[in-house]
């Protein structure tokens, strides 16, 4: 009967949570991070726990802890990055990829007033060309 009792109150406690096990691939990193999060958690939570993972592991190239400096896709979603404020559960997918924002070039004209110019790529392009590239890779099987 206690044994009834405690396995009964173990599995009343994950009721009504979904948890999921989600991949973020960093671009430029060797591999993805992995973790468990709640199916209901923002995408802007998830992005914080991604960076603090990828510095905690030491991992290469270093990327900062700023959440805003950063925006995450969904792959076989579509092109869109992901709304900050969105549950991660809603998408339907566990495979993400984490990317760096684009930065604008401000330059000033001759009376003074700063000017965007257009958009530069600290890296060499984005995660869309990185899998294009990857996907026109060929291998012969001799």
């Amino acid at each position: 009967m206690l044994m009834y009792k405690q396995k009964k109150n173990q599995a009343g406690k994950g009721v009504g949570r979904n948890r999921l096990l989600i991949s973020i691939t960093v671009i430029g990193s060797a591999g993805p991070i992995r973790f468990v999060v709640n199916a209901e958690e923002v995408v802007a939570s998830v992005m914080d726990t991604a960076l603090k993972s990828y510095a905690r592991e030491g991992r290469l190239p270093v990327l900062g802890s700023n959440i805003n400096e950063f925006v995450l896709y969904c792959p076989i979603a579509g092109t869109e990055a992901l709304s900050p404020v969105e549950a991660i559960g809603s998408f339907g997918v566990r495979n993400f990829m984490l990317c760096k924002k684009p930065q604008a070039v401000v330059e000033e004209v001759g009376d003074g007033k700063p000017v965007t110019v257009g958009i530069t790529r600290k890296n060499s392009g984005s995660w869309k060309s990185w899998f294009n590239k990857s996907l026109n890779l060929k291998v012969s099987t001799h």
